[in-house]
């Protein structure tokens, strides 16, 4: 197989050497491809310098965008994605190509506890996971995970998709749920970051919100928008149910409780449609 290696990069000079230099110790990459995102500091000479390949955005596009942007470059059969902040191990590469080579399409390093940045990134990876876990049926570890190792053509399908932010993984794995591809995970541990973080708590709690309305469209609206409508419905019938007891009538309130119940199942039936057009293949 032939193993390419993308490393997003946004003024990273103080792990990039370091991380290409353990890179080329693994004798079995073919290719390192460093995507200098806009940096305003030596990332792409001292990534150069190293040996690696370097495709720089004029401008910050995105860590999305420069995965994308790494994705079209490459040339392996196989792409692995890391962070080249330090906070991925090389040394779990071969872990992860070992599963490829079992069959899977994509493989993804599941950080261990005491593996996040901070308690409240951790609590929301979680809940992540678990809506995840819901909505595919399948047991998602980490759903936010960057290190990741992918069947190159079958990663490529769903560049469309790819949002140009920092939710490039949530996009990608559930897209390939949907498509029926095989997906699994590998334990690993994520050191501490070298550098400063480009993740803004505020931008960060409204990228969750976003998040949790991104997996249920991408992979099953239904399954998000039918238990609104149940819980709507169970309302105005308990409300009807009350105001004819008490009353002797249908109140306004009911005929709108009904209302909103009908209109957010056919808004999710639609959506569900919608979502089946994105994954037709052309």
């Amino acid at each position: 197989m032939h193993i390419s290696v993308v490393l997003p990069a946004k003024n990273e000079s103080g792990a990039i050497a370091q991380t290409i230099s353990k890179i080329m110790e693994l004798k079995i990459i073919h290719e390192i491809i460093v995507v200098n995102d806009g940096s305003t500091d030596q990332t792409e000479l001292i990534a150069e310098n190293a040996g690696a390949k370097v495709v720089s955005h004029p401008y910050s596009k995105g860590n999305g965008a420069a995965i994308k942007t790494g994705a079209r470059h490459a040339t392996g059969d196989i792409i692995v994605f890391m962070d080249a902040d330090g906070q991925h191990d090389p040394n779990d590469i071969p872990r992860l190509l070992k599963k490829i080579e079992e069959g899977y399409d994509l493989v993804v390093g599941a950080r261990q506890k005491g593996s996040q940045a901070s308690l409240g990134r951790g609590v929301a990876n979680a809940l992540y996971n678990n809506l995840a876990t819901y909505m595919t049926e399948h047991k998602v570890e980490d759903l936010t995970s960057g290190f990741r190792a992918v069947k190159a053509e079958k990663f490529k399908e769903f560049l469309y998709l790819l949002p140009n932010g920092f939710s490039y993984p949530t996009t990608s794995t559930m897209a390939f749920f949907r498509a029926g591809y095989s997906v699994t995970y590998v334990p690993i541990h994520a050191a501490k970051r070298i550098g400063k973080s480009h993740i803004h708590p505020l931008k960060d709690s409204i990228r969750f919100f976003l998040i949790i309305f991104k997996i249920a469209t991408l992979f099953s609206p239904l399954k998000m928008f039918l238990p609104i409508a149940v819980v709507l419905f169970l309302m105005a019938t308990g409300w009807y149910g009350y105001t004819l007891w008490e009353m002797g009538r249908f109140t306004n309130m009911s005929a709108l409780l009904y209302t909103g119940s009908i209109m957010i199942f056919l808004m999710g039936l639609i959506s569900e449609q919608v979502t089946a057009l994105m994954y037709k293949e052309k």
